[in-house]
């Protein structure tokens, strides 16, 4: 097969955050110390007991063909706790309509966008998504022949959506939020997601709310949710909500997750699913039931995370703006010179950390991600501090100032 027999859309994908990190450290040899890998956004919490459990539990279900609507137990194990979380009134979260299981939060929300854009459009729809974003939204837009127009986050961390112009919005047909947001931790307020589903109601397009970050936050401060903001209006319309457990429970390798909202979005949903073959196993199903229902873990995923951001604050705090985000595992400094900065810290102490400009894109004559890195708090405390400790070494001998000369 040529590349002439290929879809041409595929070549409008960038390369893949960490494609662009390996090429950006090849040829430059570390030092001879313990690898400490900050890059890369995948818990390394031991997975709950109750999860594993449950998966060796189940196992005899690797005999059956899962369904893609899910076993209803699941769906309702679901809606329970989305009731909980986001104080639902009773019933208005139907498991029967509202809500199908996902493979992880990032398949379908790759997926929705083949789903509900419409093909062959002039001018082609608008997927709005924030700057810096999670690049599985540009490629969904992309392969969806769509055009991705991109939301520059403020100091807020977030996206200044007053300032979108009415003809932006005229042409928008899906737009992505992330809250809290990858990479900054900023949130969006009830206020504002409820403002947000007016719009989208208003000129009729997707609001697609990935929360997969959602029950990552210093105790007592949970963010709001985009059911709790649908629930105010009394309607679902427009409204879908993707979660996952990948960080809420540390089980990234169980691509497990759920999308919830609108019933004739999701109805269309299954039947693109269905012939896309995107069916959560049985055993996985049986372990997410036990994940959704269980809140005693997730207590203490949330203390290990502020153990690390208080050893960030103590080890960093006076070289470097460290902020404690509303929700998520980042650190989003401010380093100068991101990829130089990157090459050279890994040249001088074996810690790898993402450039922020992997994660942007220059838009609207700002980029807002290139004098960035970001640091992810994934792996144990004591490899976090080890990483901290090689950070600050470093950040010693190289004062930012310098950073151009890395």
């Amino acid at each position: 097969m040529t590349t002439d027999s290929m879809n041409p859309l595929l070549e409008t994908l960038q390369a893949y955050p960490f494609e662009r990190l390996r090429a950006l450290l090849a040829g430059t040899i570390p030092p001879v110390k313990e690898p400490i890998d900050f890059s890369i956004g995948e818990p390394r919490h031991p997975a709950p007991a109750i999860v594993s459990e449950a998966i060796i539990e189940h196992l005899h279900g690797l005999a059956e063909y899962p369904k893609v609507l899910g076993d209803l137990r699941l769906r309702r194990a679901i809606a329970d706790w989305a009731s909980r979380r986001f104080t639902l009134p009773a019933g208005f979260l139907d498991p029967e309509q509202h809500i199908i299981p996902a493979n992880g939060s990032r398949e379908a929300l790759f997926s929705i966008a083949q789903a509900v854009l419409p093909p062959c459009q002039t001018p082609k729809p608008l997927v709005l998504l924030p700057n810096p974003f999670y690049q599985i939204y540009e490629g969904a837009a992309l392969l969806a022949g769509a055009e991705p127009y991109f939301l520059n986050c403020d100091a807020s961390g977030q996206p200044n959506f007053l300032a979108i112009e009415e003809s932006v919005w005229a042409r928008c047909a899906l737009l992505y939020i992330n809250s809290p947001h990858n990479p900054t931790g900023a949130t969006l307020s009830l206020e504002t997601l409820g403002w947000l589903i007016r719009k989208a109601r208003q000129y009729g397009f997707v609001l697609a709310a990935d929360e997969c970050y959602s029950e990552l936050y210093p105790e007592g401060q949970a963010p709001a949710g985009i059911l709790e903001a649908a629930a105010a209006t009394g309607s679902l319309a427009q409204v879908l909500a993707f979660h996952s457990l990948s960080k809420r429970s540390s089980i990234p390798g169980a691509r497990s997750g759920f999308v919830a909202g609108d019933a004739d979005i999701l109805k269309a949903f299954v039947r693109y699913r269905t012939y896309l073959g995107a069916a959560t196993p049985p055993f996985i199903q049986a372990a997410a039931i036990a994940a959704w229902q269980d809140e005693q873990h997730v207590h203490h995923t949330r203390a290990d995370y502020a153990r690390k951001f208080a050893a960030a604050h103590d080890i960093l705090g006076a070289l470097l703006p460290i902020e404690t985000p509303a929700g998520g595992f980042y650190l989003w400094p401010r380093v100068g010179d991101g990829e130089a900065f990157v090459r050279a810290l890994y040249g001088a102490e074996h810690v790898r950390c993402l450039p922020g400009a992997y994660l942007a894109r220059e838009a609207h004559g700002v980029h807002p991600g290139r004098d960035r890195v970001r640091i992810a708090l994934v792996g144990s405390l004591e490899d976090c501090v080890e990483g901290l400790q090689r950070i600050r070494r470093f950040m010693e001998q190289h004062p930012i100032s310098t950073v151009n000369n890395y």
